[in-house]
């Protein structure tokens, strides 16, 4: 089977599972004064003390979580929340957020009756930054937090974060960031982005999966989502999982050691990728940013096919992708990040995702390229009639 579906979730790197293994063996709660559990708390601190180092970030800014989606959730509600007062209540968002923010930001406009702005990307998926200054122009007082997207997680365009940051600094505005998908796969430092906060997950880069963080800025509050032992800066309750927390250290330090030469690696394979799908399917569309983008990334639309059926049918053949498009209660929608890219609704769901992971090789492109053709031709077929 060759796995091309690295952006959902990558295998753990052997060094991670051996120190969960190595942790999960040892007894003991993090919160507790014994002896097992001042072991526990020591190899949590390390752990936290080792993702700051890799991230350009203070140990007492990281904050564990279950997941990426519960920091992207305790980001911005908690923030809004924080800064919410009867003249502040506008959020201001992108359009091509994953669901762990737009799904969080919308609730917000549905039940806590916040304002919601939405900022338009051009045809690459990019944030239209003259757009921002005008926004913030316009409602800069009235907005409690900004949530932008460090990479996206379908066509994997990059976003000037640090640009944006300083832009809504000068109306005194935090950014969060989910950078779920950028940590360890391009060059991330939290104090040089001029973030609030940013999310990461553990099962994108290596890590287990249901371990995550958010990194926040000491002088940033935060309303906590859950209530409890206040584990987490009284800002995340919860016992802690300490062979996951020593797991995800030991993935995110090994992904950001490796990282330039892992996604140099994986840009030529991305490169071969795209370029042997031009070849074989010539109406194939490549979207997102071709230089801005992501090292593992690469997004196509095939006009004529249904994106779901093509899925499918590579899978028979042996190759593992995603499709472009959202299911919902079993009813394929186009894309919204495509959507908002300006791509018509057709194409939105004509189009795949192949992405690529540490365990990748030359023999999974191989693979793709080969079933490739005559999937697209028995999808346009299926299309047809």
């Amino acid at each position: 089977m060759a796995y091309l579906d690295h952006a959902a979730t990558t295998p753990m790197l052997p060094q991670a599972l051996d120190a969960y293994v190595r942790t999960a063996r040892a007894l003991g709660n993090a919160s507790s004064l014994h002896g097992s559990g001042r072991t526990a708390r020591r190899t949590v601190e390390e752990a936290r003390e080792r993702i700051a180092e890799a991230l350009g970030a203070k140990p007492g800014e990281v904050i564990f979580t279950g997941s990426g989606t519960e920091a992207d959730n305790l980001a911005v509600k908690g923030i809004h929340w924080s800064r919410r007062t009867p003249e502040r209540n506008r959020v201001v968002t992108t359009a091509i957020e994953h669901h762990a923010v737009a799904d969080a930001v919308a609730w917000l406009g549905d039940h806590e009756r916040a304002d919601v702005s939405e900022l338009p990307v051009d045809k690459l998926g990019r944030v239209d930054t003259a757009a921002l200054a005008e926004l913030l122009a316009e409602h800069g007082p009235r907005i409690t937090v900004l949530t932008c997207m460090w990479a996206n997680n379908e066509v994997g365009t990059l976003q000037p974060i640090a640009e944006i940051a300083e832009i809504a600094a000068a109306h005194g505005i935090p950014v969060h960031t989910d950078a779920i998908q950028a940590v360890g796969h391009v060059p991330v430092d939290f104090a040089a982005s001029g973030a609030a906060g940013l999310a990461l997950s553990g099962h994108k880069l290596g890590g287990p999966t249901g371990t995550g963080a958010l990194i926040l800025r000491r002088d940033v509050k935060a309303v906590p989502l859950l209530h409890g032992g206040g584990q987490e800066r009284e800002i995340r309750s919860g016992t802690l999982d300490v062979p996951g927390i020593a797991a995800l250290a030991e993935a995110v330090g090994h992904a950001v050691r490796t990282q330039e030469v892992e996604s140099q690696r994986l840009a030529l394979l991305r490169d071969d990728l795209v370029a042997r799908i031009r070849a074989a399917v010539p109406e194939a569309v490549y979207n997102g940013d071709p230089e801005s983008r992501l090292p593992g990334n690469a997004h196509f639309s095939f006009p004529g096919c249904e994106g779901d059926a093509l899925l499918m049918l590579l899978d028979a053949a042996g190759v593992e992708c995603a499709t472009g498009s959202a299911c919902s209660a079993g009813i394929a929608q186009p894309s919204h990040v495509l959507l908002a890219m300006g791509t018509d609704a057709d194409d939105a769901r004509s189009s795949l995702r192949f992405t690529l992971g540490w365990p990748t090789t030359k023999a999974d492109v191989d693979a793709l390229v080969a079933a490739l053709p005559e999937a697209v031709r028995r999808a346009k077929t299926a299309g047809l009639s």
